[in-house]
């Protein structure tokens, strides 16, 4: 690491001390299990794993968000503001020009009482210390998604399908699909579902689950099978929704319409047009600032409202050089039930020095 991007990545800390935030430290191992159960093994795709012989399986930070979670959770503050820099580690197993260990400088927010208010504060910090580099700001909104998807009139299962595939788009599609007839289920599906018993042409028992797991799971693909398909007109307005990508005030607009027919979703389109006010507020000329409702859906899952991003305008081939958002649910999940509501950031100062023609 050169001290050009520590240099770099102490202009960015001092930036976010000025906008209340005090520095602290995180574990670079963390436990893997903790990861796992978030996150799932895709994670060990994505993370370096070790295993020591007192703490067991272990991963290099792949983010600094859980450590930073964690950390809040046990003080209990609120409000309250952090700041970190440093190194986190990802594999890249199909593109060996990334890099696979590089410096993070980040912004966090916890406050319970003032959401919006937290949002726009940590765009316009990073937005701030990006100031002058030739990016392009992106922002969405994931709680409008996952109302909508709460609204639909279908079984709870397909609802609870729908919200675990949100940051997976294809496979959202597929399910969309599905749910709503428009695609008909695998040929396998419904011979299986057809028998009167499932297990006499089954064989020897194989695998890990019990005879009373497939069964459970035949009962879910059964009541999948009975349910009414998603209407055409929910399918409709979930696909306008999807398709919303307008400078904000227009998205708002345009969501505002869709709210008329699909009034589940109306709480989180007054969400946004709150942080549209609180950015307006800080500087941020929200008239060009861009909106995508399916913005931030292949990021991390822990994301659950507003995510944001920085791209290089000229330079396609670099990675967002800031992404961020709001991760409410994790802190619920980490805190057993406690939560506090956060938002937070990341700048990577060497993709700064990039720009910069300093790198």
């Amino acid at each position: 690491m050169t001290t050009a991007i520590k240099d770099e990545a102490l202009r960015l800390t001092d930036a976010f001390v000025a906008a209340g935030a005090m520095p602290v430290e995180t574990d670079i191992l963390l436990p893997a299990d903790t990861l796992l159960d978030l996150y799932g093994e895709d994670v060990r795709g994505r993370a370096y794993v070790t295993t020591d012989p007192l703490r067991g399986e272990m991963m290099l930070r792949p983010d600094f968000t859980l450590p930073i979670v964690q950390m809040h959770m046990v003080s209990r503050a609120d409000p309250a503001r952090y700041t970190y820099a440093g190194p986190v580690f990802r594999k890249q197993e199909y593109d060996e020009t990334r890099a696979n260990e590089f410096l993070q400088v980040g912004f966090e927010i916890f406050d319970g009482k003032k959401p919006c208010a937290a949002d726009a504060d940590v765009f316009a910090a990073i937005s701030g210390a990006l100031k002058g580099l030739p990016l392009r700001a992106s922002t969405g909104d994931l709680g409008v998604l996952t109302a909508a998807v709460q609204g639909l009139r279908t079984t709870d299962a397909c609802k609870a399908a729908l919200t675990r595939h949100i940051w997976r788009p294809r496979r959202f599609r597929a399910l969309l699909d599905r749910f709503g007839g428009r695609t008909p289920p695998p040929p396998s599906r419904v011979a299986l579902l057809a028998s009167q018993d499932p297990f006499v042409d089954a064989g020897p028992a194989v695998g890990l689950r019990s005879r009373e797991e497939v069964e459970a799971r035949l009962d879910v693909l059964r009541a999948d099978a009975a349910a009414a398909p998603i209407s055409s007109e929910e399918l409709a307005l979930i696909d306008g929704l999807l398709n919303v990508r307008e400078k904000s005030p227009y998205a708002l607009s345009a969501l505002r319409d869709i709210a008329v027919d699909m009034p589940a979703i109306g709480p989180a389109v007054s969400t946004l047009d709150a942080r549209l006010d609180a950015l307006t507020k800080r500087g941020i000329d929200v008239d060009t600032l861009d909106f995508e409702a399916s913005y931030g859906r292949t990021s991390l899952e822990y994301y659950d409202g507003f995510v944001f991003g920085f791209a290089a305008i000229d330079r396609p081939d670099l990675p967002p050089v800031a992404t961020g958002g709001r991760y409410d649910a994790l802190t619920a999940v980490l805190g057993q039930g406690s939560a506090v509501p956060a938002v937070g950031g990341v700048v990577r100062p060497d993709l700064c020095l990039a720009l910069k023609g300093a790198a």
